[in-house]
């Protein structure tokens, strides 16, 4: 049985049918994760020496987009669980990598600080040696999975020297870490977004991913195509799910007057039309960039930064589309747009935020057509 074969009767039957009431009361979905560890989907990545089924960011990227169709948290926090997973997998101890291939251990990242903004390869929270432990303290400013996942990727500056960061795994219940405060804002309400705080937090030298002092290379090398991509494909997922809504209802909706559908009328239909070649070309762009990384293209670099800014500022226009042709039943809680169009908004300003990477796309533009010196 395929992987989506696997996994559409758990989006059927478990992630669908609850999405509005997670949304509704900011429930992390736990049942959603276990039914995905279950059928080895939090696994996905994981290598089969582990237990894991041994696929790719190709794979990953088609059941985070499946999932957004009907629950973007439930697909945020597997973006997240993914993306802590691609650098354990290649760094982390074999134990760690046993129990997320068996789906017993869900991890996630925290890098995004208070005093950092959206430059989060940089941080200011410290490591410091005490012995053979290392202590921790630091302020992320929002964390998905908060207390919910099992264990952090944690960002830090090193214990020694004055390179950039360094990263370690943090198992998550741990004394000295706490979520002062609950999320309560406009989307992503269900996948348990929260500052997370760090304390004279004890860790233990085989925490630490990679070398001391390595961490930005290991985000920019190995974290990176990973996370846009996924990033990318969340906010394409949303975009099909609004525009599958969206269309059913101008479909089936009928004006009391004429007995006329919503989509006889020629401006709706255009709406509708840009609106779904905008999402394409965000799909595009993600599968290109795919493509470009399985083989290792010139462009691939250029792709990785291009696409989960492509996608995070389709992703407003199309959800803003799609309740512009609803018109006020788009409103309603029960068509499910609403949640769509909340949801869509914290891709663009999720770090790296859609204008630090245009900045970065236009210095390399910029940079390729300089004279060679």
């Amino acid at each position: 049985m395929s992987f989506i074969s696997t996994l559409e009767p758990i989006v059927q039957d478990v992630i669908a049918p609850t999405a509005e009431i997670t949304d509704k009361e900011a429930r992390f979905p736990r049942a959603a994760l276990d039914a995905l560890g279950a059928a080895g989907l939090l696994g996905l990545i994981s290598h089969r020496d582990v237990g894991g089924l041994g696929l790719g960011l190709t794979e990953a990227t088609q059941v985070v987009e499946r999932i957004a169709r009907d629950c973007s948290s439930t697909a945020m926090v597997l973006t997240m669980h993914y993306a802590g997973t691609t650098l354990i997998e290649k760094y982390g101890q074999r134990a760690l990598r046993e129990a997320i291939a068996a789906g017993r251990h869900l991890t996630t990242l925290a890098w995004s600080e208070v005093g950092t903004r959206s430059h989060f390869w940089a941080p200011v929270g410290t490591a410091r040696r005490e012995g053979n432990a290392v202590v921790l303290d630091g302020r992320k400013s929002m964390v998905t999975s908060a207390g919910a996942a099992d264990s952090y990727v944690w960002s830090s500056r090193p214990t020694q020297g004055d390179a950039a960061c360094s990263l370690w795994v943090v198992d998550s219940r741990l004394p000295g870490l706490s979520s002062p405060a609950p999320f309560d804002g406009l989307g992503l309400r269900a996948n348990a977004s929260a500052p997370v705080s760090a304390e004279g937090v004890r860790i233990g030298l085989d925490c630490l991913l990679g070398d001391d002092g390595q961490g930005a290379e290991l985000m920019n090398n190995d974290e990176l195509p990973t996370f846009t991509a996924l990033i990318a494909s969340c906010s394409i997922g949303m975009m099909d799910g609004a525009l599958s809504r969206a269309t059913a209802h101008i479909t089936h909706g009928r004006f009391a007057e004429s007995g006329s559908s919503i989509a006889d009328l020629p401006t709706v239909r255009a709406y509708l039309a840009r609106a779904c070649i905008r999402a394409d070309q965000a799909r595009l762009l993600r599968d290109d960039t795919l493509a470009a990384l399985a083989a290792g293209r010139a462009d691939a670099t250029l792709r990785v930064l291009q696409v989960k800014a492509s996608a995070a500022e389709a992703a407003l226009e199309v959800t803003d589309t799609a309740m512009r042709i609803c018109g006020g039943a788009a409103f309603r809680k029960d068509l499910g747009i609403e949640r769509m169009f909340r949801d869509a908004r914290a891709a663009s300003i999720m770090a790296p935020t859609s204008d630090v990477l245009f900045d970065f796309i236009g210095g390399a533009l910029c940079d390729a057509a300089a004279p060679k010196k």
